[in-house]
C-alpha cells in the first residue's frame, strides 16, 4: 500500500488547492505498466470519496492529455524573444546556487537531460531562481514552478480548456515527503484561478500572481505541517 495526493481546485470564494491524501494499492517497479496499474488504483480510491473524473498528469499517464501536460512536454514561449522550451528546462535552467548558476545552456537540452545535469547537484545550496532577469524567491516553495506552469497553460489554450471537465489531478511520481513541486498541483491551481475569475489578472506580473495565491500557499504550508506531524 502507498499514500499519494489528489489535488482538487477550490472553485469559488478563495484561490487554492485542496490536497487529499489517499491510500491505495502500489505496484512496485519502474516499468510504465506498473506505474499505470498504481495510477488506476489511486483513481479508484479517489472515486470512493466522490472525486471523479481525475486526470493523471505525467509521462506515465494513460491519457494523451496527461502526457502532453507533463512539464517534460508542455512548452512555454517567451514574449520578447519568442524562445520556446519546456516548463522543465525553463525551471531547471533558472536555478541559481551558492556556487553557480543559473545554467542557461540547459534550455538547449531535452527535459530529462536538463533535470539530470550534474551541476544542479554540485553547486551548493539552492538560493533562488532567475528567469530572463526576473528573480523569484524560494518561498512560497512552489511559487516559481506554479507561475511557470500556469503561464505555459495559458499559452496552450487547446490543452487548458480540456482541464475543465476534471475534478482532480494526480501525478504518480510525486511523493510529498520527498518532492516539492508538482505539475498536478499547478494544474489544479490554474483551475482555481480560472473559476475565481482571476487568471488573467494573476498573470499580469509575478508580483500580482503571488498576491492572489498567497492565502492558498499559506494553507499549503499548514497542510505540510499536519502531514509531517502524522508521519
Amino acid at each position: 500500500m502507498a499514500d499519494r495526493p489528489i489535488f482538487i481546485p477550490i472553485l469559488s470564494n478563495s484561490i487554492g488547492v485542496e490536497e487529499r491524501i489517499l491510500e491505495f494499492k502500489w505496484y512496485p517497479g519502474m516499468a510504465i505498466v506498473q506505474k499505470q496499474k498504481s495510477i488506476r488504483e489511486l483513481h479508484n480510491s479517489a472515486r470512493l470519496f466522490g472525486i471523479s473524473p481525475i486526470l493523471e498528469i505525467s509521462s506515465k499517464s494513460e491519457d494523451e492529455l496527461g502526457i502532453k501536460l507533463s512539464a517534460f512536454n508542455l512548452c512555454i514561449t517567451t514574449k520578447l524573444k519568442n524562445d520556446v522550451f519546456t516548463v522543465e528546462t525553463a525551471f531547471q535552467s533558472s536555478k541559481f546556487f551558492e556556487q553557480g548558476g543559473p545554467y542557461k545552456d540547459l534550455l538547449g537540452m531535452d527535459s530529462r537531460a536538463a533535470k539530470k545535469d550534474i551541476r544542479l547537484k554540485e553547486s551548493g545550496n539552492l538560493i533562488g531562481f532567475n528567469f530572463y532577469g526576473q528573480n523569484f524567491p524560494l518561498t512560497p516553495r512552489t511559487y516559481f514552478y506554479d507561475w511557470l506552469y500556469i503561464n505555459a497553460l495559458k499559452q496552450n489554450q487547446d490543452l487548458a480548456e480540456q482541464l475543465l471537465k476534471y475534478k482532480g489531478f494526480s501525478d504518480i511520481e510525486f511523493n510529498p515527503m520527498k518532492s516539492i513541486n508538482c505539475q498536478a498541483y499547478s494544474a489544479a491551481l490554474y483551475l482555481s484561478l480560472y473559476y475565481n475569475r482571476c487568471l488573467s489578472e494573476a498573470l499580469t506580473s509575478p508580483e500580482r500572481f503571488l498576491e492572489l495565491t498567497a492565502a492558498g500557499y499559506a494553507a499549503q504550508r499548514r497542510n505540510m505541517v499536519v502531514q509531517s506531524s502524522i508521519v
